[in-house]
């Protein structure tokens, strides 16, 4: 079937106008439509990353990272920040590669149609100009004939009547007579003319501007699909991205292990202490009145231990600033939470002995060559690295002890087979008597030569208790609760005081179970609470 323009609709040119007109319209619309697109990608990209940023871990949820399921969640809020930036991507190629394109080509499409259809009315208003000079050519060559033939009758009729009038009658017939013939001529010369013009116009002009108009929106046609093309492609090329982002996710969920975060609960939270022993039974029924002496100290000792017994697993903790050594936590928490300083620790020795090294270098290099740099400015740096690596040496040892006596700790406290006291320390903290109290097996030899002098240390200072204490170990003392003894040795940091009952007994209690009074000739009046 044949397709051309000029030929099948040669009479069409206003329909031909309005379609190509919405044609432009179209792919004004559809440009439209791509842009607002591109809007969706940008808007729902910046969506996903607020909601990724929102639910992201806090830094003081970083505990958090130990569990399996967390760090599936974290991967997955990763994925999907990956995903934004590809639809970020998408948008910009829609953007740059389509819209602009398209509504560059809009305009020069425009440009040229105008172009075309200008050519078209040219053409068209040749072909009524003729055709207008051809009708009128025709109206006088019709009205000349019929005066021609008016003037012959009039000539023919006087001719019988009037010999003298007959002649000029004659005369004025001829002379229209030659007037219908010019204007026969006329007529002739007018319709050969429009004939060409029209022959040309419907045959070529027509064609020719048709044909342009045609391929015009052929190629309109054709650049709307390459559009549609472009958009499937770019949609296309961020698949891969987001299908390995999707892979990504399906992994992270399935990496998820139950039986793995439940056993690192218990690694978070395992104390290293035994459950209570069974509550022993009081018996009210009897009275009985005792008043405290030396004779009577051990009976009560144990009657006010009985009293306190507590079960720590149910003791709220109290709120406040945890010691430097962790003691205020379990054994197994205060272990693991003094290796992971120790190992932040040797890690900032490192970075800090790197640094020392590439200084000294640097100074090495300086010496060698001074035109490169001045050899003293190192020094303070120098100095300030030296001062770091033997402050974090310090805080390392320190820490390596703590962790010795920790692990010293918990292996004596495997061998016992009951708690003798229950009872939370005075912070609500699970620090306990007989725990503390194997802090002194790893030292019984320091306090045997701290006891073993003849003379003993004069007394700087009072103090009250404010808990019953049981001693078991060698150099621990027992105490009653409001019981007042006298201070000889201030705590030295490890957390316990020597103090003395009378000239005999003497031994270390804990520092946070008393209340200190130092004597103002000693060191001022300090209180340890």
């Amino acid at each position: 079937m044949s397709c051309n323009w000029g030929t099948e609709l040669w009479d069409q040119f206003d329909n031909l106008e309005k379609h190509t007109s919405w044609g432009i319209d179209f792919l004004e619309r559809y440009t439209k439509f791509v842009k607002e697109r591109a809007d969706i990608e940008l808007s729902y990209a910046k969506q996903i990353r607020s909601l990724s940023k929102k639910y992201h871990p806090k830094r003081n949820r970083e505990d958090e990272s130990r569990y399996t399921w967390f760090v599936a969640f974290a991967a997955t809020l990763q994925q999907l920040n990956e995903l934004a930036i590809q639809r970020e991507d998408l948008a910009e190629n829609l953007n740059a590669q389509i819209v602009c394109e398209l509504t560059r080509y809009t305009q020069e499409l425009k440009t040229e149609r105008k172009s075309h259809f200008q050519d078209g009315r040219r053409a068209q208003q040749h072909i009524e100009s003729s055709w207008k000079q051809l009708e009128s050519s025709k109206r006088r060559f019709e009205r000349d004939c019929k005066e021609a033939e008016r003037a012959q009758h009039v000539s023919d009729k006087i001719d019988l009547d009037n010999k003298t009038d007959g002649e000029k009658a004659r005369q004025t017939a001829q002379q229209k007579q030659q007037a219908a013939e010019e204007s026969r001529k006329d007529y002739m010369t007018s319709l050969n003319q429009f004939n060409q013009d029209q022959h040309q116009h419907y045959h070529t002009l027509v064609p020719v501007i048709y044909q342009r108009i045609q391929d015009m929106e052929e190629r309109r046609i054709e650049r709307i699909g390459e559009a549609m093309r472009s958009l499937a492609e770019a949609e296309r090329k961020v698949l891969p991205v987001v299908s390995r982002c999707l892979d990504a996710m399906m992994e992270a969920a399935e990496s998820i292990q139950p039986r793995k975060d439940t056993r690192q609960v218990v690694e978070v939270y395992k104390s290293g202490f035994d459950p209570p022993g069974d509550v022993e039974f009081e018996d009210y029924s009897a009275t009985m009145r005792r008043s405290i002496s030396e004779s009577s100290y051990l009976d009560n000792r144990t009657e006010e231990r009985r009293q306190s017994r507590k079960l720590w697993p149910f003791i709220r903790k109290t709120k406040g600033s945890s010691p430097a050594d962790c003691s205020h936590l379990p054994p197994e928490q205060r272990r693991k939470k003094l290796q992971g300083r120790i190992n932040n620790i040797n890690q900032e020795i490192q970075r800090e002995r790197e640094q020392r090294d590439a200084l000294l270098k640097m100074r090495e290099v300086y010496e060698r060559s001074p035109q490169m740099g001045d050899a003293s400015s190192l020094e303070p740096r120098l100095d300030e690295v030296k001062q770091n690596l033997h402050r974090l040496e310090e805080e390392l040892r320190r820490n390596q002890v703590s962790v010795w006596l920790s692990e010293a700790d918990s292996r004596l406290s495997d061998h016992s087979t009951r708690r003798q006291s229950g009872g939370c320390g005075p912070d609500g903290s699970y620090t306990e008597d007989h725990s503390a109290e194997l802090h002194f097996k790893s030292r019984s030899s320091e306090f045997d030569d701290d006891f073993d002098d003849e003379e003993p240390l004069p007394s700087i200072g009072t103090c009250k208790s404010l808990y019953p204490f049981q001693g078991q170990n060698e150099g621990t003392l027992s105490m009653l609760e409001g019981e007042l003894l006298s201070v000889v040795e201030e705590d030295k940091g490890d957390g316990w005081t020597r103090v003395r009952r009378n000239l005999e007994e003497e031994g270390y209690v804990p520092t946070s179970y008393i209340k200190v009074f130092l004597d103002s000739s000693a060191k001022g009046a300090m209180t340890y609470i």
